[in-house]
Order: structure tokens, then sequence, then C-alpha cells
């Protein structure tokens, strides 16, 4: 299990970004964060391998060349003020350099009793996972890689709503800095750019027969990288492929999860959410209406079987009709 980040480097780079015109002296950083000044500069050397470009060394201070893209609490937190996820300040965001998948560690804090609204994000996954055994390619500090943990008092047979919830979230955080891309959804849990997935999400729980314990909802956003293994590149693309500029991650990710707490809150106090939520997600996802589909049931890619999609049904799953029949989509992949 890897590490989390130590919380001291964000508040290092924060107090380097308010003075951000001067150089700041060793012993005012080991003041201000409550250290010495040999772990300071130990920190600034820990910054500097993860990309951070810090001039200067003990002897004269420090000082920021560029403001670091890096997803650190101290970088989200003001940004969140006043939502679930900013609830305790940077306390219960986690970061970390290096991890196996963001949704492991937070359903094992879940069940550990981290608090709901909980957040863990990783500049790297070395085994990001997507729905069924998908891997998801995780590129080092390129994406974001994003899980949240929620108690909603629900039973388990409304969970795939937040999955559909979290899509409109991601929608309408990269409209926020980007207006002019044409995001599609395609059900349950991929964006897509020109047919091109940029975007997975996985909703996995800890559930009694009649009610969730926790939900832990998990987000990977190809945002900066330049191109994909050979294997993914026809189907995967990433935000700075489709605008052909570099964007911030720390927006987005701070933009993602403001506009998740507003579809959180909505779900739990607003009796039309999850009519609503069903609306949006169809008029936002041309092939849940009338485009042919197959089904690939349990993993199997090869076999399956197709119909023409035609919407979805009260609890969000998708209806296919088939010359059988009405058929209801409870698993499988979904092949336009």
């Amino acid at each position: 299990m890897h590490k989390a980040t130590d919380i001291r480097l964000g508040r290092i780079v924060r107090l380097l970004m308010s003075h951000a015109t001067v150089v700041v002296s060793g012993r005012k950083i080991a003041e201000e964060i409550g250290t010495t000044g040999a772990k300071v500069w130990r920190l600034i050397e820990q910054l500097r391998a993860a990309g951070v470009d810090v001039a200067g060394h003990p002897m004269t201070g420090y000082q920021l060349r560029a403001v670091p893209d890096l997803l650190l609490p101290e970088m989200l937190a003001p940004s969140l003020k006043g939502t679930i996820f900013g609830a305790h300040s940077a306390k219960h965001i986690h970061h970390y350099y290096k991890i196996g998948s963001t949704n492991s560690e937070a359903m094992r804090s879940a069940a550990e009793g981290a608090p709901e609204g909980s957040v863990f994000v990783a500049e790297e996954q070395l085994a990001g996972r997507g729905r069924g055994a998908h891997t998801w390619h995780s590129a080092r500090s390129a994406g974001i890689y994003c899980s949240v943990i929620l108690r909603p008092a629900i039973p388990p047979s409304e969970a795939l709503i937040f999955s559909l919830a979290a899509a409109l979230a991601v929608r309408a955080a990269v409209a926020e800095i980007a207006p002019q891309l044409a995001v599609d959804l395609k059900w349950p849990n991929d964006l897509l750019l020109g047919g091109k997935k940029f975007c997975g999400i996985l909703t996995e729980m800890n559930a009694e027969a009649t009610r969730v314990r926790h939900l832990v909802v998990g987000v990977g956003i190809n945002v900066n990288q330049g191109k994909f293994p050979s294997e993914l590149s026809e189907i995967a693309t990433s935000l700075r492929i489709a605008t052909g500029t570099e964007w911030s991650r720390v927006e987005l990710c701070a933009a993602l999860l403001k506009s998740l707490h507003r579809e959180y809150r909505s779900l739990l106090e607003d009796a039309g959410a999850h009519a609503a939520i069903r609306r949006r997600f169809e008029q936002n996802s041309p092939s849940v209406r009338g485009t042919k589909v197959t089904i690939a049931d349990n993993g199997d890619e090869n076999g399956g079987w197709t119909g023409v999609s035609d919407g979805l049904d009260e609890r969000g799953f998708l209806r296919v009709t088939t010359p059988a029949g009405l058929r209801t989509v409870l698993s499988g992949t979904v092949k336009i």
C-alpha cells in the first residue's frame, strides 16, 4: 500500500504561491508549517522530485518558478468551501503520488469509518480499475484519478443513479472550462469526445439488503495526455488532444468536486431529482434511444445479444428493444 503524501508539501506550495514575487527563507517556511529548516530542505527536494519547479537552496531561500499542477489537498481545498468535500478543510482530502487504485483505497477507508465527503486523489494509479474486469490507463500527472466517499440513505437498487449523476457532474465541469467541447454520455459510465472515451466512472458500494452502508464514486479523466499506447489510440482521447491545449488539473478537479456536490445535494433533498437526472442523461446521450447496440454479457466480448436502445427505466437501467421484446440491461458491456 502506498503512503499518502505529506500534507506539509501542499502547505509549502501555498506559502510560496502567496509570496510569488519574493524569495521565502527556509526559516520562515519552517515557522509557518511547524518544522525545522533541515526538514524544509528535504520536503523541497520531495517537491522537486515530483516535478515542482522550485528555485533556491537553504542559504538563499526558495521561490516557485511556476505554479505546479499537482492535486495537493492545500491546492484543492480553497475552492471547495461550502461543499461536502470541503467540510473538513484539507484534512480529508488524501493525495498520493502513486497508488494501486483510488477506489480501492476509498472503499478500504470507508469500511474503517472515514467520513462522508472524504476525497482520494492520485498523480498515478498502478492498478486503475474500470467497470467489470477492465483496467484504466493512468499516466502520471496527466489525468485526474479521484474517488469520493458518500453515505446516502438509499436501498442498493437505487445506486445506479449516482453513476449517472457523476457523469453529468463531469460533463458540467468540462463545460465550465471548455464550453466549446461536445461531450457525449455513453450509458452507464463513459464520457466521449468525437466517439472516443476520455472519462470513465466506477461506482462501488458496501450494502446490506435494504440500505447502502457506503458508496464510492471513482472518476478517471484523461486530461493532458498527448498520446496513448497503440492499443488504446483508436478508442481513447484526452481533453488536450481534443482541444490542442494543456489544462489545469487542479481547476478541473475542483470544478468536478463542486459539480458532484451539487448533484448529490439535489439527490438527497429534491424528490424529483432522480427523474431529472435520467432525463438529463438521455438528453446528453444520443446512444440511449434509437441506436443499434450489442450487449456483451459477463465479459464475453464476442457473444451477447443485439437490439435498439429505448431509453432508461425508472432506476436508470438501459432498455433495449429486441425481436423477442423489451429487455433491460442490468449488467454487461454496451457496444454501439
